[in-house]
């Protein structure tokens, strides 16, 4: 248990006050804890279903639980967020916890809570807009003088243009969604005549997962690490790192295991990730935890 004296018991009690009753919009193991968590600091708990989830665990967790958006896919249903919004307000709910995928990066939901009046607790909507379109991510990134993979200054969905970068920086290129992730969208590209089917592809992926098939382009990096930093940020201009984790292990660019910390990492260059995230997420005034 954290105490209620100690630093981080007093951040996490400092508006639980204010909050009596939270929703969360999603589904399994993440609304669970959710519930946990809401419940330890004394909130009424609301889960959502689908009629496909009617007997799943996590409604039966909650202190009251409906079902939104019937006729609506499994999946569906927990993307539908108006009627998760109507909900919300119906029943009393103060705020929102998204937890993972579905409408936990999804600017426009977070945007009618904030509309609505009920509390979103993750980012505000204007900043994951900013983070999710890796165009603008990577113009913020520039400004705080942090090293950049050569790429677009702009997303586009014309081949000429992919055609035009590739000509200029040369091979191999990564596509990218520009306004996705999780391995959506992306195709590594080594010669110029398999550009257009890649590209096309690529932005046809994009669009049916994130509804936009705009591409981003960069130069791709053999054999990289993928290392990220977790960071706790409060809005206010304070944000601390909480060290950095190793998502190299993927599968078609998805990610299959996570370890903490991350092995073979020299000091100099742990040091210099930790400080550039810090950074970054104070450039943006970023709130919530993040990574």
């Amino acid at each position: 248990d954290v105490s209620a004296d100690s630093g981080l018991g007093k951040i996490l009690r400092s508006n639980s006050g204010k909050l009596e009753k939270i929703m969360c919009a999603n589904r399994g193991e993440i609304a669970v804890r959710v519930f946990r968590a809401g419940t330890e600091l004394g909130m009424r708990t609301v889960a959502i279903f689908s009629e496909a989830d009617r007997l799943a665990t996590h409604r039966y967790k909650a202190d009251e639980s409906y079902c939104v958006n019937v006729g609506e896919t499994p999946v569906g249903a927990y993307l539908g967020f108006e009627h998760i919004i109507a909900t919300a307000k119906q029943n009393g709910v103060q705020a929102i916890h998204p937890g993972y995928g579905f409408l936990s990066e999804n600017a426009a939901f977070a945007k009618r809570c904030e509309e609505e009046g009920l509390v979103f607790i993750g980012p505000r909507s204007e900043t994951i807009t900013q983070m999710g379109d890796k165009v603008i991510a990577k113009r913020l990134a520039k400004e705080c003088g942090i090293p950049l993979v050569p790429g677009t200054d702009n997303s586009t969905t014309d081949v000429e243009e992919a055609k035009a970068f590739a000509e200029t920086f040369g091979m191999p290129l990564m596509l990218k969604a520009a306004f996705g992730g999780g391995g959506r969208g992306m195709r590594v590209v080594r010669t110029m005549s398999e550009l257009p089917e890649a590209f096309q592809r690529a932005s046809s992926e994009a669009l049916g997962a994130f509804g936009n098939g705009a591409m981003f382009l960069e130069r791709y990096v053999e054999a990289p690490r993928h290392i990220e930093v977790q960071i706790l940020a409060d809005g206010e201009g304070n944000v601390v790192h909480l060290a950095e984790r190793d998502c190299s292990v993927q599968r078609r660019h998805q990610k299959v295991v996570e370890l903490a910390p991350a092995a073979n990492l020299d000091d100099t260059l742990r040091k210099t990730l930790h400080d550039d995230a810090v950074r970054l997420l104070k450039h943006n005034n970023y709130r919530n935890p993040g990574g």
